[in-house]
């Protein structure tokens, strides 16, 4: 193939990693990164510094932009109240601002995009305000709500209309991956909670609510599937909704949890992450220091996770509880067959923090 380049902005997040990770393994395809900060990944890409929500940051840098052939947009703004910002309208006007800067200034100077990747979510279907189908699926009329999807997706097609590039939607499910500080990545999270526990000598204790059925999606396994939308004419112009292909309950994963950090199955002994495990900052530091590992310090770590374990693993049961499942037919029906098996997604990505030094290891 001849040769293209991806800008993968949001490119030290939880999805954006992870693209970097798989389209720089990729022959032909230079890999370019826009976030604030660079991403810590030990593969060829090159990093360009840029605030969205600042339009001379934008245009300082459009110039190394204008021979860019795809474009995966993965970035989030989120409020400091995660759950309650996802009605935010200052949630919701922030993101749409910060993808029309960018492709408000990069589309005037360049004339060789093929193809925009726009990562949306399961929250597409309104599962967190409301009742959801189930499964939900593409082809459903859209929920109407409050949420910034629709409006980056509507300046994106309206764009489209006079343009020869296309656009592809990725919709996945509860993502796991290796980002730290992340918004939504459940592992430093569910991490540093078993740590604090098995250095009381205590086993791991289930934390959260009644059993609900739940799908999850590894963020290589989601690199892969844009890899290949990429390659494919069966992916442009279309939404896909994509899960590691089979289901979980937290009470039935948590032995496998348990036995990837080296711990014993404790008792049911609900715990709000948010409230409870911030005031053991220090314990964590200490667990740093006596262990030797890399991990930075405890909210620098887990960044909004904690909020994200309550709300998902029904520890507070304020939250919406109603099933939240898709339907991946159509993306397998169009040529991507690729799965994951949960459990042992849960076992790759606790090893993985173990083997970098960010958790203890067995």
């Amino acid at each position: 193939m001849n040769n293209k380049t991806i800008l993968i902005v949001g490119g030290s997040g939880l999805v954006g990693s992870a693209a970097i990770r798989r389209f720089s393994s990729l022959l032909g395809w230079t890999v370019l990164s826009c976030s604030r900060k660079k991403p810590s990944i030990e593969v060829d890409f090159e990093h360009i510094s840029i605030d969205l929500e600042d339009k001379d940051s934008i245009s300082a840098v459009i110039p190394k932009l204008s021979a860019v052939t795809h474009i995966l947009y993965a970035a989030l703004f989120e409020m400091p109240e995660l759950v309650a910002g996802w009605r935010s309208e200052q949630q919701i006007q922030t993101n749409l601002r910060m993808l029309e800067n960018l492709f408000g200034l990069l589309l005037k100077h360049n004339m060789d995009l093929e193809q925009v990747i726009l990562l949306q979510g399961g929250k597409a279907y309104g599962g967190h305000v409301g009742e959801a189908n189930v499964p939900s699926k593409e082809s459903s009329p859209r929920v109407e709500h409050a949420n910034f999807y629709w409006l980056q997706e509507d300046y994106l097609r309206s764009l489209g209309s006079t343009r020869n590039w296309g656009l592809t939607i990725f919709r996945p499910q509860i993502i796991f991956g290796d980002a730290l500080n992340a918004a939504m990545n459940l592992v430093p999270a569910i991490g540093v909670y078993a740590a604090l526990l098995k250095e009381q000598g205590r086993p791991l204790d289930y934390p959260g609510g009644p059993p609900v059925v739940l799908e999850a999606v590894d963020a290589d396994l989601l690199a892969d599937a844009f890899a290949w939308a990429v390659t494919n004419t069966e992916a442009m112009d279309e939404t896909f909704n994509l899960t590691n292909g089979d289901v979980f309950v937290w009470r039935n994963i948590w032995p496998v949890i348990a036995e990837s950090l080296g711990m014993a199955i404790g008792e049911d002994h609900r715990c709000l992450f948010a409230e409870t495990l911030p005031m053991r900052s220090n314990e964590w530091q200490a667990i740093v220091t006596k262990y030797d590992l890399v991990a930075p310090a405890m909210m620098a770590f887990v960044g909004q996770g904690f909020q994200y374990a309550d709300a998902l693993l029904g520890t507070d049961l304020a939250q919406n509880t109603t099933p939240k499942l898709l339907s991946t037919v159509k993306i397998r029906q169009a040529g991507f067959s690729q799965c994951m098996d949960t459990e042992e997604m849960f076992r790759k990505w606790f090893k993985l923090f173990q083997q970098r030094k960010l958790l203890p290891s067995i």
